[in-house]
């Protein structure tokens, strides 16, 4: 399955603002977040990238982008119904081929030789079908994510089967449903922000619009969970962390992670010890 474009969502109310935040990239060089999930993209050898914005947001967007934005094209979510509503409002843009998904408040670094989209997109195409990137989470963070339950797939490391998704469970929910054999207790493998699916995710989403007659959220989670009926899908553990830029300290955790994997990984660290040495004195 080839994969030849991508969707960054950043339309919702609390996430909007997040891409156009500055950072010190691994390299030294200071981006826009945006410019830094744009080049996760090109890392994976997809140029054609789609950004779901909130109405009156593409001027800001284009000017966060800098020298990538002619890589971009956009579209408005005209109405504020949720996660599952901005990929879908994109539909006419990816034109019925797979795509590669990232949500505009998340950072990613890589553990591995490889950026975690190149990553991910190399399992694609191995497996030749849709996978979700998991990370393992403490139970404690469970209200912020979707959370799959399933099997690994035999032969393979940190690749699973899912049987189950549920939407932010509790952790009884979890304990019941979601137990995965093999992770630490108290850990479940929760969505890490970046999937690569096929248009069949698109026609789920647009069978939960059509029912939805109160204009309430549309989540992508339910579609996701149908998934696993239609056709083979999969969920996968990278060789990475993701940093969700929305949390309280978000942004700087994800400062300290760039930095840490970074090229001045030595004089950050050195900066911190002097604080911490300061503060004890």
């Amino acid at each position: 399955m080839e994969i030849n474009q991508a969707l960054i969502t950043a339309a919702g109310q609390s996430q909007r603002r997040l891409p156009l935040q500055t950072l010190v990239d691994q390299d030294g060089i200071t981006k826009t977040a945006l410019q830094i999930l744009i080049e996760e993209v090109i890392q994976a050898g997809i140029d054609r990238i789609v950004v779901v914005v909130a109405p009156g947001d593409i001027p800001v967007f284009t000017q966060a982008a800098g020298t990538l934005a002619p890589r971009l094209s956009f579209v408005e979510q005209t109405t504020p119904m949720g996660y599952g509503h901005a990929v879908w409002s994109a539909r006419n843009e990816l034109g019925g081929k797979p795509f590669l998904l990232l949500v505009g408040d998340h950072l990613y670094v890589s553990g591995a030789a490889q950026r975690c989209a190149q990553q991910l997109t190399a399992m694609v195409k191995s497996e030749n079908c849709a996978v979700s990137a998991v990370q393992s989470t403490h139970e404690s963070k469970l209200p912020l994510y979707g959370t799959v339950g399933g099997r690994l797939v035999a032969g393979r490391r940190g690749l699973y089967d899912i049987s189950e998704i549920i939407e932010k469970p509790t952790p009884t929910e979890a304990e019941q449903r979601l137990i995965v054999p093999g992770l630490r207790a108290g850990h479940y493998l929760c969505f890490f922000g970046m999937h690569v699916l096929t248009p069949t995710v698109l026609e789920l989403l647009g069978e939960d619009i059509a029912r939805e007659q109160n204009h309430g959220a549309i989540h992508l989670t339910p579609a996701l969970a149908r998934l696993t009926a239609r056709e083979r899908y999969l969920a996968a553990e990278l060789q990475g962390r993701r940093y969700d830029m929305g949390l309280k300290y978000g942004l700087l955790t994800a400062q300290l992670a760039l930095a840490l994997h970074g090229r001045d990984r030595d004089e950050v660290l050195s900066g911190m010890v002097e604080m911490l040495a300061h503060r004890s004195a």
